[in-house]
């Protein structure tokens, strides 16, 4: 008996063995030309400069031009207008249910999977980490620290994480703890392939960076904002903390390593009107973080695997974009999986052969950021190097870089065909933009459950804390699903559960003070409300609800008698009683 388990833990092990590990690390607004071996003359990133010489390079690789769309497309496989998260706020920023993501496969295949910083796919059930796929979590909420779904006060240093659904306290900056915890998960990884998804936040604003880091970059005139380029250079150093590991630990060789960005530069390029001169690196491209032009969805992505034989010293210059990462690694590693129809492609024949057959499709990149999408919105088609932007601009890449001349009366014929490829490409993801992600409350994964104005569906949402301290105020509704029959306790306020302060104060951080008169709620038809005092931290409704979607909204009538949408609302359930 003993001798038949051990060799079958052997032949499972010796399969292990060969299987890579995937490291796919993401930075957060850092563009193109935000790297020294992009050409950036005043950045210092030595580690990441030497990997690029290592690795394979994709240099004409493309994503939305903001955060969590990229994301979502990069985690399915599937344009971001299809998988329902075109916009960073306002309820549109959770990745539909029903999409199957890199870790789910990954997973599925025998992978421990792990994400250590930016999620910003949805941070309540079913839309979390854990709920899509993942182990391990360590994560900020939402976007970005300081936004409403993260831990109130958190400020890159020393701050308070969610951890596997848990609130945890640390110690040290942001982006070291993600790399020190993907380390850390690595390092417990023993007996099977890992997944870690390294997602810093970093160097998304608020721009707080270590005094070393940001010190070396005062006082350059070129330097738009020196705590930018300081939080690139602690990634750099932070990459070479897990090259070295990883090289220490003997798994180097038999892991797959990526270096990307999420959109365009955002810090890193800026216009000072004193000198009326625009400052930072722009890589000779148009446009930054939320542009439809070149410079706002051409990124970095850089691919190490010395025992797949994927090397540096060549670039690939064949349109790639974020779609075709997921239907990649299921070529490439021959992987079992049942995810929805992909958009992307395998570019694993271009990967090891410079095979062509890519070099004739359209890939389009969409910045909506709206409720409802809109057509032709900030949009550019892609094919090969021609650009038509927004349907009605054409550029040529190789004769105008910056995008400067728009060609498009000297070329109906390649307008016609780009709209086109549009008009499909539209009809095919607009099919389903009327679907609502909805929050699952009701649900032992997840009870009790916190909604924050993040994720109100509305066109205009307090989506971080300084936002709440100035009282923004806004009236939206959170898209909910009912699991089950029972008894549901809805306890809203203007202030987080851990500041533990009134409705009517300031917050005890010089905040603005609303002067909340009364309390109303509606769900499922009921609508209740009662009277908001000036000791009131939170106010408490509980009603039966049936299994199904509904409408919540909680609101406070302000003295003026105008109404503003709750921030914060913890939901409880409890089960109904079983009838005699």
């Amino acid at each position: 008996m003993y001798k038949i388990i051990a060799i079958t833990f052997l032949f499972i092990s010796t399969i292990y063995a060969e299987t890579p590990n995937v490291i796919l690390i993401i930075t957060d607004d850092q563009g193109y030309g935000d790297l020294a071996c992009h050409g950036n003359p005043w950045i210092k990133t030595p580690h990441l400069d030497k990997f690029h010489k290592e690795s394979l390079r994709l240099n004409n690789y493309h994503v939305d031009p903001t955060c969590a769309p990229t994301r979502s497309a990069l985690m399915t496989g599937r344009y971001s207008g299809r998988n329902g998260v075109w916009h960073t706020v306002n309820g549109r920023n959770m990745l539909r249910s029903r999409e199957k993501t890199l870790a789910n496969v990954l997973k599925e295949n025998g992978y421990t999977t792990g994400i250590f910083g930016k999620w910003h796919l949805g941070d309540s059930y079913p839309f979390r980490p854990q709920d899509r796929g993942f182990d391990q979590i360590v994560i900020h909420g939402a976007g970005g620290i300081h936004q409403t779904p993260d831990y109130y006060g958190n400020d890159y240093f020393d701050d308070t994480y969610m951890v596997n659904g848990q609130w945890k306290k640390f110690k040290g900056y942001c982006t070291d703890i993600w790399f020190d915890e993907a380390i850390e998960f690595i390092k417990q990884s023993h007996d099977k392939p890992f997944f870690a998804y390294i997602s810093p936040n970093a160097p998304h604003t608020p721009l707080n960076c270590p005094e070393e880091y940001e010190a070396p970059y005062r006082n350059n005139p070129n330097i738009a904002e020196p705590a930018f380029y300081g939080m690139v250079t602690n990634i750099d150093d932070n990459f070479a903390k897990l090259e070295k590991f990883l090289k220490a630990e003997g798994l180097y060789d038999n892991t797959i390593l990526i270096f990307t960005t999420d959109n365009g530069s955002a810090k890193g390029i800026a216009y000072n009107k004193k000198i009326k001169k625009k400052l930072g690196y722009t890589a000779n491209m148009r446009g930054q973080k939320g542009s439809q032009y070149e410079g706002g969805h051409r990124v970095p992505f850089f691919i190490n695997w010395p025992a797949g034989k994927i090397t540096g010293g060549r670039d690939i210059n064949t349109l790639t974009a974020h779609i075709d990462l997921l239907p990649t690694f299921i070529d490439l590693l021959s992987l079992k999986s049942d995810t929805p129809e992909l958009d992307g492609s395998s570019l694993k024949d271009l990967i090891y052969s410079n095979d062509q057959k890519l070099e004739e499709r359209t890939l389009i990149v969409e910045n909506q950021r709206v409720v409802s999408p809109e057509k032709w919105r900030r949009c550019s088609v892609m094919y090969k190097d021609w650009r038509l932007v927004d349907g009605k601009e054409l550029y040529k890449l190789k004769n105008d870089p910056e995008q400067k001349q728009n060609i498009a009366k000297s070329h109906p014929e390649i307008v016609t065909r780009l709209r086109e490829s549009y008009e499909d490409f539209w009809v095919s993801t607009s099919a389903d933009h009327h679907i609502d992600s909805h929050i699952i409350i009701g649900s032992e994964k997840e009870n009790p459950l916190i909604l924050t104005s993040h994720d109100l569906l509305t066109s205009k949402t307090p989506w971080n804390h300084r936002q709440v301290e100035q009282g923004m105020a806004t009236r939206g509704k959170w898209m909910l699903k009912v699991a089950k029959k029972g008894k549901y306790k809805f306890t809203f306020s203007r202030w987080p559960e851990e500041l533990n302060k009134a409705i009517n104060s300031d917050g005890g951080v010089n905040g603005k003070l609303i002067n909340a008169q009364s309390a109303h709620i509606e769900i499922q038809g009921q609508k209740r409300s009662c009277k908001v005092s000036a000791t009131h931290r939170s106010i408490s409704f509980t009603l039966e609800l049936e299994p199904g979607l509904a409408e919540l909204i909680t609101e406070f009538q302000l003295s003026d008698g105008s109404f503003m949408s709750a921030y914060y609302c913890y939901v409880d359930y409890t089960p109904a009683k079983a009838s005699k």
